[in-house]
């Protein structure tokens, strides 16, 4: 039997099933098409997702619909400087009745996790999140307890600039697979926004029942495998190392990024390949993952600070510089 044409029927379905996504998206985070789309590439690609915007944009309503469009689980972990690791992750308590130790689980036992404004606890409560992020399981007093599957973190985190927040630490931060901005809508999707949840019967609540379940946890997990078949030319994968090690020596950076962001962006590629329905990632699908894959992982200098520039102007100024392989 020949697989091209099971694969190209995969493919069709495939993207199928991820403009209903988009569509029921649509409904609720109005005038965010960008995030969507970013979102869904680190859905994906199995990846997680550090999102950055001020409070009242719409994160908690993203993270609540994309769990119910498969039906999936939800957990939301608000992070304050007082949460322990263990509020995180569960913990084992001694049960009087049954006369042994029982593992209470902890809210990172779901789907989908919203760790709401993560830069607002200390290191090492941030720190309880890399185990599951990485091995999607947690392990608790010495014995491994696996989380199911599909799972993914969406952070959200304020400016680091806002008081009362702390930076995330390295070895986190570079496990998120993309970093997005979220910011205010403009002033005519703000009009139709106000307009839907300030009807007197209306609630975030009501407003999430609009999303329609399109798909199951199990067609989910097919199409991340499906998107680890999207073909990737060598050239094009030799284009995307060359613009990570880039970073690693460009004037202006005193941090690029290591080898994790070659393969992020990579599968990141790959995901927005299937998004669009295509059975090939190519250079612009390349280009257009690579700053929110990178911008969390590369540091200036102080005089790039200084001078008022922004990691993706430094990303697109790699991007103008790095020839792409042309097809």
């Amino acid at each position: 039997m020949n697989a091209e044409p099971e694969l190209s029927k995969q493919l069709s379905d495939g993207h199928a099933l991820i403009v209903q996504i988009k569509s029921e998206l649509q409904k609720v985070l109005i005038g965010q098409e960008q995030v969507i789309e970013q979102t869904l590439v680190a859905l994906l690609a199995s990846g997680h997702v550090l999102i950055e915007g001020v409070p009242g944009l719409g994160k908690t309503l993203l993270v609540r619909a994309l769990s119910q469009l498969f039906g999936g689980q939800f957990g939301r972990i608000q992070f304050t400087p007082d949460l322990m690791p263990s509020d995180i992750t569960g913990h084992s308590m001694f049960d009087m009745d049954a006369k042994k130790f029982v593992v209470r689980k902890g809210p990172v036992f779901t789907n989908l996790l919203l760790a709401d404004e993560i830069n607002r606890a200390p290191a090492k409560t941030q720190a309880a999140l890399l185990e599951v992020m990485e091995e999607q399981r947690v392990t608790i007093d010495g014995n491994s307890y696996n989380v199911d599957k599909p799972f993914m973190v969406l952070a959200t985190q304020n400016p680091i600039e806002q008081e009362g927040t702390y930076p995330l630490p390295e070895a986190e931060i570079d496990r998120f697979m993309l970093k997005v901005f979220i910011s205010y809508p403009d002033i005519e999707n703000e009009i139709l926004l106000v307009k839907n949840l300030s009807l007197a019967d209306q609630s975030n609540k009501k407003y999430l029942e609009d999303v329609k379940q399109v798909l199951s946890a199990e067609q989910l997990v097919s199409l991340r495998q499906l998107a680890d078949h999207i073909v990737c030319d060598e050239q094009v994968l030799n284009y995307a190392v060359r613009i990570v090690r880039a970073t690693r020596d460009w004037p202006g950076l005193i941090k690029g990024a290591g080898p994790r962001g070659s393969i992020s962006l990579v599968k990141a590629a790959k995901a927005r390949a299937l998004i669009f329905g295509e059975s090939y990632i190519t250079p612009d699908d390349i280009k257009e993952v690579v700053r929110p894959v990178l911008r969390h992982r590369i540091l200036m200098n102080a005089d790039r600070e200084i001078e008022g520039a922004s990691a993706d102007q430094i990303l697109s100024e790699i991007l103008h510089e790095i020839e792409a392989p042309r097809q």
